[in-house]
Parts: C-alpha cells; sequence; structure tokens
C-alpha cells in the first residue's frame, strides 16, 4: 500500500511540476493564477474557497492576460468556462446581468434527448437528427450523475384515444429508450386505460385507450446553471456576473481583449485575453457586430412561454406530454418544486432583455390544458400561479452558404478576427456544446491546455459530492430543521445545505429549531438568503428568481416575501435605505412584467362590475366588515364566519362552490376587486348554482332586515323625544 501511494505521489508531483513550468513561460504574472493540477474527474476543490465576487471582480480589473474569456454566464457560458478550466486554460467569463438570467432559468426543466427528433429522424431516414438524439441521450444521463440533488428521471405519460396509435407511440418510444442504450434512465411502459387513471386521475377518461410512459430527466435549470458557474469558480475560474462588454479590442486584426464595465458599480477597465468566446444566446449577433459590424444576423428569436398551476393539477411524480395540440405543437404538463408547469409556446419575438408573457399565450396553454383533464378539474385563469416568456435562440448556420434554413442543433462559429461564437442547441447538451466551443478555441487560437482533451463528462458539480437522497434526515436530526425545509434544502444545496443550515436563525419555537421561513407556504429560509449573497446575487430580482425560485412558482408569495428579503439582504450587502428602495421597485416591476402579475391582474380586471355607485360604496363597507384584520383580503374563513353570524352554515362543498364561480387566484382568497365582481355576477344573474344565489340573497335579506332595526330604533327614539 505505501509503495502504491509513492508511486501516485511521484505522479503527481511530476505533473505539478510539467503544469508549473508551463504557467511559468505562458505568462510574465504567472502567480496570480493557481488552476486545479489534478484530473480526476470527480475530485472535489475542498481547499479552495468560493471566492467572494469583489475578489472576482478584482482579479478581472488586474491587467492579466486570460487565455479564454467567455462572454455569457447561462448555461452555455458556465459550461464553456467549466470545460476550460478543467484543461488547464486561464479562464475568465462575464454576465452582464446575472447566471441564468435569461432563456437558461426560462425552460421547461426537462432534461431530454428529444422525442420528436426521433420521431423526425425515424420517418425521414434523418442520420443527422439520429446523431443529435443519441448525443443528447448521453448527457441526460451525464446530467443525472453529475447533479443528483438537482435532476431526477421523471415518467412522462402520453395518453392514447385511438387505438391504431397505441402500436404508433409505443414503437418509437422503445425506440427512444433503444438509442439511449446503457445510458437508459428506465424502460418505457404500457399501461390499460384503468391502470392509466389510476396513476393520473385527472386525465380525460372519455374515449381513452391507454397510455404510454417513458422517462427523461428534470431539473431546477436556474440553480443547475449556478452550481456549473461555481463549479468553475472553485476550479479557478473567474467568473463575474453584473459585468457587461462594452467593446472589443483587436490588435493586428485579431482579437485581443475587450472593454468591460461593472454594472454594480459603475467601473470600467480592460481585459487581455487570447480568445474571446460569445455564448450569449439570443444576444449572439450583438456580440457579433462588436466584433464585424457588417456581418448578417444569423438569431432567429422564439418566444416560449410556461404557466404555473398548483400541484393539484398533476400527480406529483408524473408529468403528461400533448404530441399535438390545435396547431401542431408539443406541449408539456409536468409536476415542479410542489406546482405544476404547462408550456411552451413557440412564436417568432423581438430580443429583448425583459421578455413578457402574453395574455393570448397563457390563454392557449389553459385551452390545451383543458382538453386533457376531467370535467371535476376546472382550468381557470385565475389559477396561474405565475407565467414567464423565454427567447429560444434558434439560429441558421453562418458555417454554410446557405444560411436561410435554421440549424437542427447547435453551431461553432469562428470568425476572421478570432471571436469563437456558440449558438443555438439546447439545455440538455449544454456540456457537449462547450467541450466543442472549447476545442475550436485552442485551435484557432493555438492555445496550450493542460489537458487537451474535455475533462467534464462524469464531473460532478457543486454539491453532488457528499450528497445522498436520505441526507437531508440529517439536517433534520443535526440541526433542528423542519423536514420540508431539510428536504429543499437537500435537494437544491446538496452537501453545502450543511453550510447554508449553519447560516439560519433560530425560530424561539420548540420546533423547528432554526429556519425562520421568508414564506408561510414555501421551505425557504432566512439563511438561505444570507448564502445566496455568497453565491454572487447581487440585487433581490436575482435572489428571488434564480438563488430561491419564488418568482417562479407564485408571483404574489414572492411579492409578499419581497421585503423580508431585501431586509436581510440589507444587512450582508450593507444597502442604505435609498438602495432598499431601488431594489424593492426593481423586484417589483420584474414581478409584474416578467412574471405575469401584471397580466393576471389585467385579466381579472376584464371581467366588468355592474353596479351603480352606491352598491359599490354598500359592498366596500361589507367587504371591510368580513376583514375585520384589515388584511386586504378574505379566506374561506372570513366567508364562513360572515355567513354564520346570519345564521348560515355552509358545508365546506358549498363553500367551494361559492368560491368556484369567480375567477379566484391565490388559494381562495377575495381582494375587493373579486368580491365586486362576485356581488356584480350574482345581480347580473350570471352565478350558476342556485345555492350561491340563495346564500347570497340570504346575506341580502340579512343586511336589509339589520338596517330596518336601526331605522326603526332611530324612529322610536325620535318619537320618545
Amino acid at each position: 500500500m505505501s509503495r502504491r501511494k509513492l508511486i501516485v505521489c511521484g505522479v503527481a508531483g511530476t505533473a505539478g511540476a510539467i503544469f508549473g513550468s508551463w504557467a511559468l513561460s505562458a505568462d510574465d504574472k504567472p502567480q496570480w493564477y493557481q488552476p486545479a493540477t489534478v484530473s480526476a474527474k470527480t475530485e472535489r476543490q475542498r481547499k479552495r474557497p468560493l471566492p467572494p465576487r469583489s475578489e472576482q471582480v478584482k482579479a478581472l480589473q488586474a491587467g492579466h492576460t486570460y487565455d479564454v474569456l467567455i462572454i455569457g454566464g447561462g448555461a452555455t457560458g458556465a459550461g464553456c468556462a467549466l470545460d476550460s478550466v478543467t484543461r488547464g486554460l486561464r479562464t475568465a467569463c462575464v454576465e452582464a446581468d446575472d447566471f441564468a438570467s435569461g432563456t437558461s432559468s426560462r425552460s421547461t426543466k426537462l432534461i431530454h434527448g428529444g422525442v420528436r427528433y426521433l420521431q423526425k429522424a425515424i420517418l425521414h431516414l434523418d442520420y443527422d437528427q439520429y446523431k443529435m438524439v443519441k448525443e443528447a441521450l448521453h448527457e441526460r444521463a451525464n446530467m443525472l450523475e453529475v447533479a443528483p440533488h438537482l435532476t431526477r428521471p421523471l415518467p412522462i405519460l402520453l395518453p392514447v384515444y385511438k387505438w391504431w396509435q397505441v402500436p404508433y407511440y409505443w414503437f418509437g418510444i422503445k425506440m427512444y429508450d433503444l438509442v439511449a442504450g446503457d445510458r437508459n434512465l428506465k424502460s418505457s411502459y404500457y399501461l390499460s386505460k384503468k391502470n392509466t387513471l389510476e396513476l393520473f386521475p385527472m386525465l380525460k377518461s372519455d374515449n381513452l385507450c391507454g397510455g404510454i410512459v417513458y422517462y427523461d430527466g428534470q431539473q431546477d435549470d436556474a440553480r443547475m446553471n449556478l452550481a456549473i458557474a461555481l463549479t468553475a469558480a472553485r476550479h479557478g475560474a473567474t467568473i463575474a456576473n453584473h459585468v457587461k462588454v462594452l467593446q472589443l479590442h483587436k490588435t493586428a486584426g485579431k482579437l485581443s481583449g475587450a472593454r468591460l464595465r461593472d454594472e454594480m458599480t459603475g467601473k470600467e477597465w480592460d481585459i487581455k485575453a487570447k480568445c474571446i468566446i460569445n455564448a450569449t444566446g439570443p444576444f449572439t449577433d450583438s456580440i457579433r457586430k462588436m466584433d464585424d459590424s457588417s456581418i448578417k444576423e444569423i438569431c432567429c428569436p422564439s418566444s416560449g412561454v410556461h404557466i404555473v398551476l398548483p400541484g393539484y393539477y398533476s400527480p406529483e411524480h408524473m408529468g403528461l406530454l400533448d404530441p399535438s395540440t390545435s396547431d401542431g405543437r408539443v406541449i408539456f404538463f409536468l409536476p415542479w418544486l410542489k406546482g405544476t408547469i404547462a408550456g411552451t409556446t413557440d412564436l417568432p419575438c423581438e430580443v429583448t432583455h425583459n421578455p413578457k408573457p402574453t395574455e393570448d399565450e397563457i390563454l392557449f396553454i389553459l385551452t390545451e390544458v383543458k382538453n386533457y383533464l376531467n370535467p371535476d378539474v376546472e382550468v381557470r385563469r385565475g389559477d396561474v400561479l405565475s407565467a414567464w416568456s423565454g427567447i429560444r435562440p434558434l439560429v441558421s448556420d453562418p458555417n454554410k452558404p446557405d444560411t436561410q434554413s435554421l440549424a437542427r442543433n447547435h453551431i461553432v462559429h469562428v470568425s476572421n478576427s478570432g471571436l469563437v461564437t456558440v449558438a443555438g442547441g439546447k439545455w440538455t447538451t449544454y456540456r457537449a456544446m462547450a467541450a466543442e466551443t472549447i476545442d475550436a478555441a485552442i485551435e484557432s487560437a493555438n492555445l496550450k491546455p493542460l489537458y487537451k482533451e474535455c475533462q467534464t463528462d462524469g464531473f460532478l458539480i457543486e454539491g453532488a459530492h457528499g450528497w445522498t437522497p436520505t441526507m437531508y434526515i440529517r439536517l433534520v436530526q443535526d440541526f433542528g430543521l423542519e423536514m420540508e425545509a431539510a428536504q429543499h434544502l437537500a435537494k437544491s444545496y446538496g452537501d453545502r445545505a450543511f453550510a447554508v443550515a449553519k447560516m439560519a436563525s433560530m425560530t424561539g419555537k420548540r420546533w423547528p429549531i432554526i429556519g425562520k421561513k421568508i414564506h408561510p407556504e414555501f421551505p425557504y429560509i432566512d439563511a438561505e438568503i444570507r448564502y445566496g449573497v455568497r453565491e454572487y446575487a447581487c440585487t433581490a430580482v436575482d435572489m428571488i428568481a434564480r438563488r430561491l425560485r419564488l418568482a417562479f412558482l407564485n408571483v404574489q408569495a414572492a411579492a409578499e416575501a419581497l421585503p423580508g428579503i431585501v431586509d436581510i439582504m440589507a444587512e450582508e450587502l450593507k444597502w442604505s435605505d435609498a438602495e432598499k428602495q431601488k431594489q424593492m421597485k426593481q423586484a417589483a416591476d420584474f414581478l409584474a412584467n416578467e412574471m405575469g402579475q401584471m397580466v393576471n391582474r389585467a385579466s381579472r380586471d376584464k371581467i366588468p362590475i355592474n353596479l351603480n355607485k352606491d352598491e359599490i360604496q354598500t359592498y366596500i363597507k361589507r367587504f371591510q366588515i368580513i376583514d375585520k384584520d384589515r388584511k386586504g383580503f378574505v379566506s374561506i374563513n372570513d366567508i364562513r364566519r360572515s355567513l354564520k353570524s346570519m345564521g348560515v352554515k355552509p358545508s365546506n362543498e358549498e363553500i367551494s362552490a361559492i368560491l368556484s364561480e369567480i375567477d379566484v387566484t391565490y388559494h381562495g382568497q377575495l381582494e375587493l376587486q373579486d368580491y365586486l365582481q362576485m356581488m356584480s355576477a350574482i345581480k347580473s344573474g350570471h352565478v350558476a348554482y342556485s345555492r350561491f344565489a340563495r346564500m347570497a340573497e340570504m346575506e341580502e335579506a340579512h343586511h336589509e332586515k339589520e338596517s330596518l332595526k336601526k331605522q326603526i330604533t332611530v324612529e322610536r327614539s325620535g318619537g320618545g323625544l
């Protein structure tokens, strides 16, 4: 054993010496750069703490010459940074906004090979499509392996409503399994109608023949993107969010650096780099035009909208695929973080930093969802908890003379000045895209990496090394965390969950001992805000959208939790009162525009209120009486108490029927606008349930009776005088 250790140490020492000689000859100031000197794909850099953002920015400003400067901190950009640094290249990665702030946080959350691409490959005997699916299935398995805390296999049901489709779909899905080979997650299988409805009880049963279940992966996309970036940072990459590229510099016609600006401070500086990589997704053309203003645009942006519905719309552990919507596209219906994601749309759009979902796109998704759910599941517009739009960067290939047709997969292009552009592709294949990009960078700039081959296949990312499926139990037992909070921390942070738990505040309760929730309906705790700052969160939007996923899950809950989140961030980042107000406004605007809050509100306000001025004033007073705690809304219990005071004791079913009459948002809570619309509907006779009308009439009669009593009392008092 001692002899084996001696040999291993000798080899490691030799490799270190070789690398040290290379580093000294490569730069006149080598001391600033200390890359990883190991090639073991699963070894964690325990001795290298995560540098704070301030140190990362200082390193960018220090005048060093990097081998590679990557523009863009999405999935592809972060993947390029990890691939580059693990090959031993001196790597910098800058992102104008936040990691995953664009398309990478607005995906369907699937890790998939592409069932429909395989269908096209078989029907058209298209080998390129087949290779694309084969590559994606390999990458799917790799993502589940290297980030088990952030990913999971997810069974997806394909309901069949025509008998002839059963063998057709079964054959296609079995081919999907076959192409995956030994990287297949689990085998697909056929379900009878009875078993299909047992597993997916909310499915429409009319004409249902059965279902076919296949497996793909699911992830928390923004957390995955961040984990990749943090892994790159721990291995020596200089990464910084909120740092924008203003200009590209050239020397003798070749790119040699860029002008950067820290968006947090406004400070500008120049950085030197031997190779520059453009990994900016929808903004690909803007960077390409910095390099050459005369080039033709290659990006064809497409808007993909998703909505989040309450969790009861789908089983917790099974998704649904609608293979043919009314306009021929595919829609997924998936459980995610206790909610249900439905989407996506596909419409041409303009490139923007602030894409917004539209009412038409939301209604289209709801309509398609209704087609597959049974009549007991009333799909209501008010059940949309959050909605967002992501820009899908479809591209034409500049490497080919005919650039009219869109590339089916990603493209890697090297300009005459040496700008390496990677564009297109999908989340699942980010690692393969990064590997191809770094290969092109090494060749075009004649770089000298320590390892010529890609090192990231099987390379564990941040949080994966010590994670186990039962790790959350230790968090409960060792720290006194609530079980739901412990499960959430383990799934979001992996083995870093213990570092998060150590920062949690005492609750002052018998149980849980630590972990104050930032919103009562979600497992997020105060420690995550403080830890999120160490994960480079600089703004309130960074926190609510990408460190926590609250904005994506429930826009109203995010708005309610926002003041507390800003207070904790202010403590950590030393914000002034003015800065706190600025952050509150920016986050409120983000929720209103990009997360669907404004669209949700507008859809509710479209319902006409057919009440005169006096009636409106009367109902406002009644609403205020019911809302005795002045919460700004009334709940089911408030309505029950109000009716009980009138001698009416409705059952839970009757209360549910009352609330189902209007488009109620926020888990059965009625704001004043809802209440007025409800009373207007009763007056207009638009309410279908007679028991609802009877209760409303009883309430009306009760108030008239009380008014009459007061009038009689006044008259008697007057007569007595």
